[in-house]
């Protein structure tokens, strides 16, 4: 630059109009800077930008056409040393000369820009899309940052977020597949056309396939349907198609009927499997019901501070082997408190071998463990252990497929539902569920392209 910036603003004064320095600086590719300022508050930077002059053909007829003048469109860019950034962009007009062409006149165009009457330039919207998956931003607080509104951010990313989400490519290649639901608003059920938001659950379909190279789950979410039914679990995987459902080797889920009648009719080619948190879960339940009625049968009262099954309760939900010795001593003694209290004992030690052919590293080890459990625990005399040792035989294939499929698990999809969770927090609730949507398959790295980071 050949005088010093002011203010009000720089210029660029070389034999050339324009200047490589700056340029390169606001790195907007095919367009030169002529002008640098700011707003009148000082808060904004306003950088003017022109395309070098050229010849020009029409696009109808390709005659040459002549210059029209110019025309400024103010385009919202991303923020630059912590400012807000507006472009102008002094657009090239021409004007057809033939008269028999229907175009008369015609504005210049770059899509890699921006897009034709957009709001943001395309690098302002995918640094907006960037801030929302990996910076947990919120829509309102990326607004801020460009100095715009929430309308304006949404309604420019929106388009590029559906056509991502349109893209049946993202489904290719999925050989594992997670389901879940979740609770994605608390207010009215009603219908959406009668002002409610219509159904609380969504079911969730997470690709939970090994990575090429290192072979572990790096869990994607693929999409999200309302309801939580086999029937909803089932026409999403009629949508997808055969090839899809015949590239399915694996499907996990967590201990619902209806996704596992789902996956026998739509999936026969693939394998059930039980997710093992949950069933270690339905091991630490019972333990908690048969203390909870040994207390109140005892006591005739509910847990209190100086009651020594009370005092263990969070004890008995630890794994054996994670237990100190002081903890060790408690359980013991207050096992020892009461004779009525073996019951307890029995309930913890039956969830701990549970646990234990989870834990296992000899899969065949663990899997004679599980076999053991299937037929000991339904003829326990304790009624909580008992259904327990019902369930896990009723679910016996799916829940003996951990052992046979590499320990296959629905940790990946919890940890989706983890990050959505997250985002819901962080936009304060949703009101819309197709946005919704497409801000969960954002976060849940369910989109590609390119300009994803």
């Amino acid at each position: 630059m050949s005088e010093l910036t002011t203010r009000a603003a720089a210029h660029c004064h070389h034999r050339t109009p324009y200047c490589s320095r700056c340029d390169l600086l606001v790195g907007l590719e095919g367009l030169h800077v002529t002008r640098v300022g700011l707003d009148s508050d000082g808060a904004r930077l306003i950088v003017q930008v022109e395309s070098p002059p050229a010849v020009m053909g029409c696009a109808t007829c390709g005659v040459l056409a002549h210059s029209h003048g110019r025309r400024d469109v103010t385009l919202v860019d991303a923020p630059c040393f912590d400012r807000p950034v507006k472009v102008v962009w002094r657009k090239r007009t021409w004007r057809c000369i033939e008269a028999e062409c229907p175009t008369k006149s015609f504005t210049e165009q770059d899509e890699q820009i921006a897009r034709r009457r957009a709001l943001l330039t395309t690098r302002a919207c995918w640094w907006a899309i960037n801030q929302l998956r990996r910076e947990h931003g919120s829509i309102r607080g990326i607004a801020r940052q460009l100095g715009t509104t929430w309308n304006t951010v949404w309604t420019s990313i929106h388009p590029l977020l559906k056509e991502m989400a349109d893209d049946e490519t993202r489904f290719a290649g999925v050989e594992r597949l997670g389901v879940d639901e979740h609770v994605w608003h608390h207010v009215s059920q009603f219908p959406i056309e009668c002002g409610g938001r219509g159904p609380k659950m969504l079911t969730g379909m997470v690709d939970l396939t090994g990575d090429p190279e290192s072979g572990k789950p790096k869990a994607r979410l693929l999409d999200l349907v309302p309801g939580r039914s086999g029937k909803a679990y089932s026409d999403w995987l009629d949508e997808r198609g055969d090839d899809f459902k015949n590239g399915v080797k694996v499907a996990t889920l967590d201990p619902f009927h209806g996704y596992k009648n789902a996956i026998e009719d739509r999936l026969e080619d693939a394998t059930a499997v039980l997710d093992a948190f949950h069933i270690v879960k339905l091991g630490s339940q019972a333990v908690d019901e048969v203390r909870r009625r040994v207390q109140q049968e005892i006591h005739g009262h509910r847990g209190r501070k100086n009651d020594p099954l009370y005092g263990i309760r969070t004890i008995l939900r630890c794994g054996q082997e994670k237990l100190t010795e002081r903890q060790q001593s408690r359980l013991n003694k207050a096992i020892e408190a009461d004779p009525r209290h073996d019951e307890v004992f029995i309930a913890w030690q039956c969830a701990q071998e549970l646990r234990a052919a989870y834990k296992n590293p000899n899969l065949p080890a663990g899997r004679a463990t599980a076999l053991k459990l299937i037929a000991s625990l339904p003829t326990c005399p304790i009624p909580e252990i008992k259904r327990l040792g019902k369930t896990l035989k009723q679910w016996s294939a799916a829940f003996l497929a951990y052992f046979e499929s590499g320990r296959a698990n629905n940790g990946g999809t919890e940890a989706i539902n983890g990050l959505i969770e997250l985002h819901r927090r962080v936009a304060r609730g949703f009101r819309n569920r197709e946005h919704y949507r497409l801000r969960m398959l954002l976060i849940g790295g369910g989109l590609t392209h390119p300009h994803l980071k």
